[in-house]
């Protein structure tokens, strides 16, 4: 009698604990980023230029992406005290808590033709990144002699990787990830 009892105290604290239990919280994403935050550098130049900046939120990092119409593979992205202007040397205004200078080895618009293929309405605010977990400000501090540079105001020094992506079509992508966190 007394183990029924027993079993039956068990049975009922277990049917409480089920019934008014709080709801858990979703889990955060097991993101397992091993990037690290030192500079990165690749690939050769090109006369292939870039068409489009944009970028993009996930759930571990941050996205910009720059689309090249052509062959490009040469970059290189390091953190930064100050981001300059290519030509002129003045520092580049970025909001965040660190910036990510990064190079790609290709011209923003056409030199040979002098048509544009890329010249942003406000190159301070390449894309709006109102509501981003890391980016702040995404800024282009100019195009010289074959190569641009762009500034990204992150939130803090944070992992970051850069991977070249062949395609679509005769396209080209360099992206920049830049992780929520350590």
């Amino acid at each position: 009698m007394k183990f029924v009892k027993t079993w039956l105290a068990i049975v009922g604290l277990l049917a409480a604990f089920i019934l008014f239990a709080p709801a858990s919280a979703q889990a955060a994403p097991y993101c397992g980023i091993t990037w690290g935050s030192l500079a990165k550098a690749a690939g050769t130049g090109s006369s292939a230029p870039i068409t489009n900046v944009r970028a993009g939120r996930h759930d571990c990092f941050d996205r910009m992406v720059l689309d090249i119409s052509g062959h490009a593979t040469g970059y290189s992205a390091a953190y930064v005290s100050t981001v300059h202007r290519q030509g002129s040397g003045t520092a580049v205004a970025l909001r965040g808590g660190a910036f990510l200078q990064v190079t790609v080895k290709a011209p923003a618009y056409y030199v040979s033709t002098g048509v544009p293929s890329y010249l942003p309405a406000n190159p301070a605010e390449l894309v709006n990144t109102a509501g981003f977990a890391t980016f702040r400000q995404l800024a282009l501090a100019g195009s010289f002699e074959g190569s641009t540079t762009l500034g990204v105001g992150v939130r803090a020094r944070l992992p970051f990787t850069v991977s070249v992506l062949d395609g679509p079509g005769s396209t080209t992508r360099i992206i920049i990830d830049v992780a929520h966190s350590w």
